[in-house]
């Protein structure tokens, strides 16, 4: 992209959310963490930045509390779930499964404390926020198994959880939407368990990273098509550019989407997902799955993180959370 395609597409931001990218990138260095090549040292940075949204957000009266899932002896001998419980809330209650994004190789259930919790006090839902493991230092199929876990877990526990285990959704923005989309194919696959509603945020599905938006919305400071292409390579290893990718790591190429869940989708017009967003609904629809699609004109990857209380992230976010109520709950608007 040269610099007039990237002017032409800031000058399309949402005015608020392009004045806090502004301020963003005058701080974090002009191309944002995205340029940021370092693993290490992008994590140390979105962890900050996290960590101050999060004092600044983080809404009152939510029950946290955090479980350790037994996995094994290993290296890796249990998935960490954080469990927020709203005031009031009914029992048996719905529950969503939170995934955090971070293009595979960042964030944590820390960073995404304050969504969380706001996601439990505003649905009246249980959430089980999911701390997976991170590339380069665990490859496909790590994250997945670890989604995968905390769900099963989730649905046997339900008596002490104070869950329905029928109304159960999975919600993932960003590299989260990956792993709820591929949760949901394993889920299926492996006979459950089951689903009742499955939200995707701005999802990154497609390792290939050739759609059109992909190729023009990217090198302005939001989430690029390079530091894209870094993080899918460090999370398939040795499959990344190959054919041999499973669809349980990339769901863009799974042949089969019957069986899914009702499905939400929702992204921005000026976010390198959104054809891969948009293609993923379409071919739910096609598959019979209900589908509710949102694409919102000045969206940009990472936009309501940086921005949000710019009147579009609200709106966004309450149109979220009307549909997991619509989903979820009984006589909920």
């Amino acid at each position: 992209m040269n610099i007039r395609d990237s002017r032409d597409i800031t000058d399309r931001i949402d005015p608020q959310v392009r004045a806090r990218l502004d301020r963003y990138l005058r701080i974090v260095g002009p191309q944002g963490l995205s340029g940021i090549e370092n693993i290490a040292e992008r994590r140390r940075r979105q962890a900050e930045l996290a960590a101050l949204r999060s004092r600044a957000a983080a809404p009152r009266g939510v029950e946290v509390r955090d479980h350790s899932i037994p996995v094994g002896t290993g290296p890796h001998p249990a998935v960490r779930v954080r469990v927020y419980r709203p005031p009031g809330g009914p029992a048996p209650a719905p529950c969503v499964c939170y995934i955090h994004g971070g293009g595979m190789v960042a964030g944590s259930v820390d960073g995404d404390d304050a969504k969380a919790a706001e996601l439990a006090r505003e649905t009246g839902c249980v959430v089980v926020s999911v701390e997976y493991r991170l590339a380069p230092e665990n490859p496909y199929p790590a994250a997945v198994d670890d989604c995968f876990t905390a769900l099963r877990w989730t649905a046997e526990s339900h008596r002490e959880l104070r869950i329905d285990p029928d109304r159960i959704a999975l919600y993932g923005p960003s590299a989260g939407g990956c792993l709820a989309a591929a949760t949901t194919l394993l889920a299926r696959d492996r006979g459950g368990p089951e689903i009742a509603y499955l939200m995707l945020v701005s999802p990154m599905l497609d390792d290939r990273s050739a759609t059109p938006s992909t190729l023009t919305n990217t090198g302005f400071g939001a989430w690029s098509r390079e530091a894209n292409l870094r993080s899918w390579q460090a999370f398939l290893g040795e499959d990344f550019g190959t054919d041999r990718v499973s669809p349980y790591a990339a769901p863009a190429r799974a042949g089969d989407l019957t069986g899914f869940p009702p499905a939400y989708v929702d992204v921005g017009d000026l976010d390198l997902f959104r054809d891969e967003a948009m293609d993923f609904a379409r071919r739910l629809m096609w598959a019979g799955v209900p589908v509710e699609l949102h694409v919102y004109p000045g969206g940009i990857h990472g936009g309501e993180s940086l921005a949000p209380e710019a009147e579009l992230s609200v709106r966004v976010r309450s149109y979220r959370h009307s549909a997991l109520r619509r989903a979820l709950c009984a006589n909920a608007g």
